[in-house]
């Protein structure tokens, strides 16, 4: 099959490994590592990514996205770039790694899930809507000005749907739009997401969803 020649740039992004908070009745910690698991999904991801020709590999700085990208730099032979762009959703830190039963943290999450998905709200130091959402644009500026073609990204789950929301409704993103998206579409440990930057016949370049949640490599 002959290259694309509209293709100007492919990523390829990995969601990380299971991490013990993913699992554990808690609000995920900033520093949670990989679960057992995890470490086995990160190096089935970097068995499976290592096989796809690429030109550089950036990375969350969070440990468990660091561990996964080290599987995939060891495997490929590739340095790992990190980048602050491609951390998830930042939680107000007071309720970081604090028990689901703690009531009063409960409704810190409440209300800091409701200013992502609403405009003006902010809670503590957590991100917001109009934060995330410029975050993104920004991490999608970063890629498209990466002098390389074919990149790998290893970042986080709600954050990559961010992404993806912002690339399928570009201007037309709402609060509510942005909402219910976040909450259908799911993602897996590991599963591996595409966007290209492209053109089409009468189509100015633009970033396209090509591939969503492909985690097939861990049915192996």
């Amino acid at each position: 099959m002959k290259p694309n020649p509209l293709i100007e740039k492919i990523v390829y992004f990995v969601r990380h490994g299971q991490s013990n908070d993913n699992v554990a009745p808690v609000f995920q910690a900033l520093d949670s590592p990989l679960s057992e698991e995890g470490l086995n999904q990160a190096k089935f991801i970097a068995a499976r990514i290592s096989k796809v020709p690429f030109d550089k590999l950036i990375s969350s700085p969070l440990q468990r996205t660091q561990q996964t990208a080290q599987e995939i730099s060891e495997t490929a032979n590739k340095p790992i770039i990190f980048s602050d762009l491609f951390v998830e959703r930042v939680k107000p830190s007071s309720i970081s790694g604090k028990p689901y039963t703690d009531t009063k943290t409960g409704q810190i999450w409440r209300d800091w899930e409701e200013s992502l998905v609403s405009v003006g709200k902010k809670v503590e130091n957590g991100e917001n809507y109009q934060a995330i959402i410029q975050r993104a644009d920004k991490a999608l500026e970063y890629l498209y000005q990466q002098s390389e073609k074919t990149l790998v990204v290893v970042t986080h789950g709600y954050f990559l749907r961010t992404l993806v929301a912002r690339v399928l409704l570009g201007d037309t993103l709402t609060p509510e739009s942005f909402k219910n998206f976040q909450k259908v579409a799911s993602m897996e440990n590991t599963g591996i997401t595409v966007l290209t930057h492209e053109g089409a016949f009468e189509q100015d370049p633009c970033w396209r969803l090509w591939i969503y949640n492909d985690h097939a490599h861990l049915a192996e």
